[in-house]
């Protein structure tokens, strides 16, 4: 199989995890690509340019991190990251967050000053400050802080290793100490270390 995607894609981060967490890092081929240009030899591979997509051994290509992670928790039938609905539902929680400041952290990205839209920045700034207050409550509850799944590998790619992206008005640790706390434990998982996106 071989994966592609960037090195800075949280969504990668999200699929290039799940590949340390299941030990398939011997099966799986990685190639990092960029996203974005006319002539791009990607849209070749992925004609929606998108990442990260997953190759299957047949050519059938999979795209979506969501998608991906699932497949590959399952790949050998052994579930280990998708057990039961509340780790869903968890999941879902921290996938709008990462939506939401993805959206939110483009426009810092991507834009100029005055290209870049305030609406959008304070909608997406409130709703992530409004969910990191949902996982200050959670982060000490079994989903969070027992063992690894897909909702707290999600919620890291959310928090950890993203300062060089994040704009300066986002004080998600502030107020949250448990939260601040959960995200420096996680961060010292090897397959968390292994993939903090370069800055």
């Amino acid at each position: 199989m071989h994966l592609y995607s960037t090195l800075r894609s949280p969504y990668g981060r999200i699929v290039r995890i799940v590949v340390e967490e299941k030990g398939l890092i011997n099966k799986i081929n990685f190639t990092e690509v960029t996203t974005r240009g006319d002539k791009n030899p990607f849209y070749k591979i992925n004609p929606s340019g998108r990442v990260p997509v997953l190759i299957l051994p047949n050519g059938v290509i999979i795209e979506d991190s969501k998608l991906i992670a699932w497949y590959l928790d399952n790949l050998e039938g052994k579930p280990t990251l998708h057990k039961n609905l509340e780790i869903k539902r968890l999941e879902a929680i921290a996938r709008s967050m990462l939506d939401g400041t993805s959206l939110w952290w483009r426009e810092y990205l991507y834009r100029t000053d005055q290209e870049r839209s305030d609406t959008i920045i304070r909608h997406e700034r409130a709703r992530a400050l409004r969910l990191a207050d949902v996982f200050e409550n959670q982060v000490e509850k079994p989903v969070l802080s027992g063992d690894i799944n897909i909702a707290q590998i999600v919620l890291a790619c959310v928090l950890h290793g993203r300062d060089h992206a994040n704009p300066e008005d986002f004080p998600w640790r502030e107020g949250r100490p448990k939260l601040s706390a959960w995200v420096n434990k996680i961060g010292q998982r090897t397959s968390i270390l292994k993939t903090i996106p370069p800055k």
